[in-house]
């Protein structure tokens, strides 16, 4: 890896950890949600739940330059599903913080999608995330 290219990919230890914690959160918020819509989890405890996922996502710090900016728009799509659904349980409209965490995901998507082949040559599979 070119040290002076700021775009070269790695795939070291924390960029591992990272891809892990992040698929763990990202599968588990599609059941938080899914429990949330059924009834089975109470607002404040799906909202909560997101909100933990926002710090754990930002606690390991990838040195991928793709892995980093991925990780600012997760930590931007838990942060505001979780005041969504605080929003949602008070009975306020919660559109926008709703449409600002999936255009966040999406982000979150375009960046791996387009740094996956890179990634992959490395040693990280982002498929997951995807």
């Amino acid at each position: 890896m070119d040290s002076g290219n700021s775009l070269a990919h790695s795939c070291g230890a924390a960029d591992q950890r990272f891809l892990e914690r992040a698929t763990l959160d990202v599968t588990a918020l599609a059941v938080w949600a899914q429990d949330y819509r059924s009834g089975d989890l109470a607002p404040r405890e799906v909202a909560q739940e997101a909100f933990d996922a926002a710090q754990r996502v930002t606690h390991v710090k990838p040195n991928d330059p793709s892995l980093r900016q991925a990780q600012h728009y997760l930590d931007g799509m838990f942060t505001e599903y979780g005041k969504a659904v605080v929003l949602s349980a008070k009975g306020r409209d919660a559109g926008d913080r709703m449409f600002r965490a999936y255009s966040l995901a999406n982000y979150a998507h375009d960046v791996l999608a387009k740094a996956q082949p890179a990634l992959q040559r490395q040693g990280c599979d982002v498929a997951p995330l995807l």
